[in-house]
């Protein structure tokens, strides 16, 4: 079977890796070829075109690169077209990959979606034209099945969340010492990092018994880093190495994203951080419809972290949030409590990759014989 998947970011490069090497043990000749990165490569597919080429955010930086995505999109689709995959699988990016849905459907391609798009935030309408272009929706948030169901009619799989089987393999073969590291998680993206790094760090000379150890991230080269890292004290880096940090911090700045359930996962007190463009941001309080902008509190629905968006983000409030974290506790065990109902609730989904290499095998099925 010949399978093309499209993932626009690091974390969709993750579960993609995942995925492909379910879809390899169950399909040993699987011929793949994908949008990913190094780790879906590194799985065995041919990469076509690697995410750090891919990734823009916020409204303003969507227009201003409006040319090279829709460069992006005339080249993925003429790529499909010559591979003539039996099935396109596409792990989350939904600004690109709803596009490739729809157009993938008129051309007479199968369709599976692999980690929902969030309609539940903003941008709701896109349900139905999702349920007309894509046949196998995969979910790996609990609450989404019964929203898709209860608000559109459509059933969808919940397979469970493709973290916990990642971080419960690098918990058993990495011992837990935490030390007074605070580790700083600025994103994947180079418009997110230059607007929150210099922000995290500059709570870092109030915390002088504590090291402050910045995530790079897996798509950006380091001299990107070094403006940002330029005469900090207590103050180092590491590349490729985010889950061992989080495994030796004693709490974290994490930007909103895949990485605050990641930190919350590995039972790391985290203060969650969000800044954008000023027009970005006031776009998004106009169209995105949620409580909350961290994983952990919407699945949770409640405020388990601390969540400082837009001009709350700044360092009199970060040392405060950080502080509170650090020598509260009776806060840290409340958080820690939380933490394991979350882990708890994901967990019951099962092995998320597994569940969605089986159910695309049972969609194919067809084809097969």
């Amino acid at each position: 079977m010949k399978y093309y998947i499209i993932a626009g970011e690091a974390s969709g490069d993750l579960h993609g890796s995942n995925l492909i090497k379910q879809l390899k043990i169950q399909d040993p000749s699987a011929q793949i070829q994908c949008w990913g990165g190094d780790l879906m490569k590194a799985a065995g597919a041919q990469l076509v075109k690697h995410y750090r080429d891919l990734a823009f955010m916020g409204f303003a930086e969507v227009i201003k690169n409006l040319p090279t995505i829709l460069g992006n999109l005339s080249y993925c689709k003429k790529d499909i077209l010559g591979f003539q995959p039996d099935v396109l699988i596409l792990i989350d990016y939904p600004g690109f990959n709803l596009r490739i849905a729809e157009w993938a459907k008129q051309q007479g391609f199968k369709v599976v979606y692999y980690i929902a798009p969030q309609v539940w935030a903003w941008k709701a309408n896109r349900v139905k034209k999702m349920k007309q272009c894509i046949d196998l929706m995969l979910c790996i948030l609990p609450f989404e099945k019964n929203y898709f169901k209860e608000q559109w009619n459509w059933e969808v799989n919940y397979v469970g969340h493709p973290l916990i089987e990642v971080i419960e393999e690098f918990k058993a073969s990495h011992p837990s010492e935490p030390k007074p590291i605070i580790a700083l998680l600025p994103g994947s993206r180079k418009q997110e990092i230059a607007k929150k790094l210099p922000i995290m760090l500059s709570v870092a000379s109030y915390f002088p018994d504590y090291e402050f150890v910045v995530a790079k991230a897996p798509g950006q080269e380091d001299q990107f880093y070094e403006p940002f890292l330029a005469g900090q004290n207590n103050v180092k880096v590491v590349k490729d190495s985010t889950y061992a940090l989080l495994m030796q911090s004693s709490a974290a700045l994490v930007t909103s994203g895949t990485a605050t359930l990641e930190t919350a996962l590995f039972s790391v007190p985290e203060v969650v951080c969000y800044k954008g463009s000023n027009i970005s941001y006031q776009i998004a309080r106009r169209l995105v419809k949620i409580k909350y902008i961290s994983l952990v509190n919407l699945i949770m629905d409640k405020e388990i972290v601390k969540e400082l968006i837009q001009d709350e983000l700044n360092t009199a409030n970060l040392v405060q949030a950080l502080n509170s974290i650090l020598k509260n506790n009776q806060a840290q065990e409340i958080l820690k409590e939380e933490y394991s109902k979350l882990y708890q609730l994901l967990s019951a989904g099962g092995h998320a990759s597994k569940n969605a290499s089986n159910l695309i095998m049972q969609f194919l099925q067809p084809s097969i014989i």
